[in-house]
């Protein structure tokens, strides 16, 4: 190349030596220095627009966002100098390449399954596993929601007046977001009004209480009517199961929670209200099902009136509410009545012995397991 260019300027001199060939060159230098500054932006876009078409980020069809001031809508045309976009107030906006080579780019492709996330809060008192599946069957068969994959429904914090939830769904075709969002909060707000749950308003409620206590989540009729159901409660009279159901208190359970675990310290029982629950015995380190306990059932008897420590797991197979009866409100019903340990004690027996062969055999197991169940009894309500 030096060759070359020492070569061309003696030739250049020898046949043209009345030019003055530095002058050339240094006219020519500014000459080239004020035409690039005058096309500095055409030929940023037009190199920015060979860099696009080269990496193809995205495509005529795709929605996409860029920069700052977020220009967003689908894409109509990528050429030398602009990207066209249609937004989605059907307006057109010209993106110059070399802006958009700077800025970040969101790309929502045409042929992919791109989310949206959609927000709604409920009040507390409303069940979660419940707002779960009534929004989720709501929002999965809606217009433009895409049935490859199951809309997700969570929650996304627990407010200082609700809890907030989100709704993740993809859509089939991400153009037409905004109208599927309207509906997707539509099928949301009908879906809640059907089932009886709320949404959420910024409020304050002040409880005044006279004594701390944790008050049944039913009503206390309703109570008695399900211990009256309890083989274990059949000798209290009327006004025995009213004061129990006053003192009973009732627990709500997520699907799969742990209710009781084998082996921990108890001094209460549970009847199922509500739901099914799972009772599981641990063999070699792993758990295994041995029964499932439905409405007016009960378990944890032993560790109410013994003491007794628990001796399987008990799991929420779904959504479950459970009533609890303490030590203390056993205790008031002895001390009240001490008839009622001989006449429990001899129930409970009779239950337990229940599985026995013959009639005979059950009886006398019954009353051997009676005179241990009573003595067990006193001993640990502290009664003579």
């Amino acid at each position: 190349m030096v060759a070359f260019t020492i070569l061309f300027v003696l030739i250049f001199q020898h046949i043209y030596s009345e030019v003055n060939l530095g002058a050339l060159f240094t006219t020519s230098a500014i000459f080239g220095v004020i035409i690039g500054l005058a096309l500095q932006d055409t030929l940023g876009n037009f190199f920015a627009g060979i860099s696009l078409h080269a990496d193809r980020p995205f495509q005529v069809g795709d929605v996409i966002a860029v920069g700052q001031q977020k220009h967003t809508g689908v894409v109509e045309s990528i050429n030398w100098r602009a990207i066209k976009i249609r937004t989605f107030q059907n307006h057109i906006a010209l993106v110059s390449n070399s802006i958009a080579a700077k800025e970040a780019i969101e790309v929502c492709p045409r042929d992919n399954l791109n989310a949206r996330l959609v927000f709604f809060s409920t009040i507390y008192t409303d069940s979660p596993a419940k707002t779960i599946h009534v929004v989720r069957e709501a929002v999965r068969d809606a217009d433009n929601v895409s049935e490859k994959i199951t809309p997700i429904v969570r929650v996304r914090n627990l407010g200082e007046s609700s809890i907030e939830w989100e709704i993740k769904y993809w859509l089939e075709d991400y153009a037409k977001y905004n109208d599927t969002d309207a509906l997707v909060r539509q099928r949301t707000w009908y879906a809640l009004r059907r089932n009886g749950l709320t949404f959420a308003f910024p409020t304050r409620t002040l409880h005044l209480e006279r004594k701390v206590a944790t008050r049944p989540t039913t009503a206390e009729d309703d109570i008695a009517d399900r211990l009256s159901a309890v083989d274990v409660f059949a000798p209290l009279s009327t006004d025995e199961l009213r004061q129990l159901a006053m003192a009973t208190v009732g627990h709500i359970f997520a699907p799969g929670e742990t209710l009781i675990r084998a082996g921990d310290e108890g001094s209460s029982m549970c009847v199922v209200h509500n739901g099914r629950v799972q009772v599981q015995l641990s063999e070699s380190g792993k758990s295994r099902p041995v029964a499932v306990l439905s409405e007016g059932n009960f378990f944890g008897e032993m560790a109410l009136f013994t003491g007794e420590p628990r001796t399987a797991s008990v799991v929420a197979l779904e959504e479950t509410e459970v009533l609890e009866i303490g030590h203390a409100a056993m205790k008031h019903l002895f001390e009240t009545n001490p008839s009622l340990v001989e006449s429990i004690s001899w129930t409970i027996a009779e239950r337990r012995a229940g599985l026995a062969a013959s009639a005979e055999q059950a009886t006398s197991n019954s009353l051997a397991e009676s005179a241990g169940l009573l003595t067990s009894i006193k001993r640990f309500f502290g009664l003579r």
